[in-house]
């Protein structure tokens, strides 16, 4: 008898403080993911979002590499993170270079924050938006980096990548050349629902 009455004051109890909480959970605004600072920021992006489609030429100690290019991009959290996915799959449509980045605003530093995953490597990169596109750059050794400058307008996408050695001429690596092939709700479409 002592054991039922515990369950039941112990169910008596949960009733009682769902009763309790359900209403002030019920008074929280709903909030959106980011802040209006970061979703205004990462908007200013939003010329790169959809499916984009097309060549990347790449130039190496091997040679000259030609790949068929995609992009998809798209947000998260309420418009505050744009992603990123890249691929390039050579002519037997095997892929040969995925890579992910991540951008979003951050807005003690007042600047773009940048994060890639590409070839087993990755890190936090500068990141910047420009007039008709974006630039960013990766470390490359001492006293080098990599430059990549992408012109994005009219439904073209033209980025160059750019090793670049203090000294010495900047020697161009890769230049994508792609066209917009459609709209995408990657990677926001797919969410789990509540039920």
């Amino acid at each position: 008898m002592i054991r039922r009455l515990r369950s039941v004051s112990a169910a008596a109890l949960a009733v009682i403080a769902v009763s309790i909480a359900a209403p002030v959970v019920a008074q929280i605004p709903a909030q959106p993911a980011g802040t209006p600072a970061q979703r205004t920021a990462v908007g200013a992006l939003d010329f790169m979002d959809g499916e984009w489609r097309g060549e990347a030429v790449v130039t190496g100690p091997g040679g000259r590499m030609v790949l068929t290019q995609t992009e998809r991009i798209g947000s998260l959290l309420g418009g505050s993170v744009k992603v990123i996915e890249g691929r390039g799959y050579a002519a037997d449509g095997s892929t040969q270079f995925n890579a992910l980045a991540l951008i979003s605003w951050d807005e003690r530093a007042g600047r773009y924050a940048f994060r890639s995953y590409a070839n087993g490597f990755s890190g936090d990169f500068p990141f910047e938006r420009t007039e008709d596109g974006f630039r960013w750059e990766t470390p490359a050794g001492p006293n080098a980096r990599i430059l990549y400058v992408a012109t994005v307008r009219d439904g073209t996408w033209h980025e160059v990548g750019d090793y670049v050695a203090d000294g010495q001429p900047p020697r161009r690596f890769i230049e994508l050349r792609l066209t917009r092939v459609g709209d995408t709700n990657w990677p926001g479409a797919g969410a789990v629902s509540p039920q």
